[in-house]
């Protein structure tokens, strides 16, 4: 199925509307990680305000959020994978109505699977050389020279990476370096 087909597909699917919040504004196609290849199945139509707190999790609003409460009963795995996963996120935040929602929510095993997959332990702080835990934003140094495959440079010793942010490994950070944004593993980075 061609991109294009996917995305009229999606519009058709949710009847031109977000399939999380039922917004009507803005709408894109979201493919729900991990992928090998881009499917329906593996896709949900989402608003731009959905699709910005999906990526921008220390931006979420939880009010937006209380649309989960009827779009986690969809019959689309990947509606339900999305909202187990966000609900997911909430949990622990002592609002008290994204843990009974989780309770509610049932999937399949399958799908539980899915939407686990990625996901990394919340006991599992990612830390730099020296232990010291990262946080959302922070600034590190490289402490050794590195090649950059997919940027094709040489990140070397010394190098500031900016803009830090977590991973689904507790072991990879991502953060800007000379222009791009890369994902490097926390073995040579010193939080400054």
């Amino acid at each position: 199925m061609s991109i294009d087909s996917i995305d009229g597909a999606l519009l058709k699917r949710g009847d031109s509307k977000c399939e999380l919040c039922k917004s009507d504004e803005d709408l894109s196609a979201y493919d729900i990680p991990p992928i090998t290849q881009r499917s329906l199945d593996k896709s949900i139509l989402v608003c731009s305000s959905c699709l910005h707190q999906i990526e921008e999790t220390e931006e979420m609003d939880p009010n937006h959020w209380r649309c989960l409460n009827d779009s986690m009963w969809s019959e689309i795995a990947a509606v339900q994978v999305m909202s187990w996963r966000i609900l997911n996120r909430l949990n622990g935040l002592g609002l008290g109505w994204p843990d009974e929602l989780l309770e509610m929510l049932y999937i399949e095993d399958d799908v539980k699977k899915w939407a686990m997959a990625n996901m990394r332990p919340v006991d599992e702080p990612t830390v730099d050389i020296n232990g010291v835990p990262f946080t959302v934003g922070c600034s590190a140094v490289m402490t050794k020279d590195m090649y950059i495959t997919g940027a094709n440079f040489t990140a070397k010793r010394g190098a500031v990476v900016k803009n830090i942010g977590l991973t689904n490994k507790s072991t990879s950070i991502d953060g800007n370096l000379n222009g791009f944004r890369i994902v490097l593993g926390t073995g040579y980075l010193k939080i400054i």
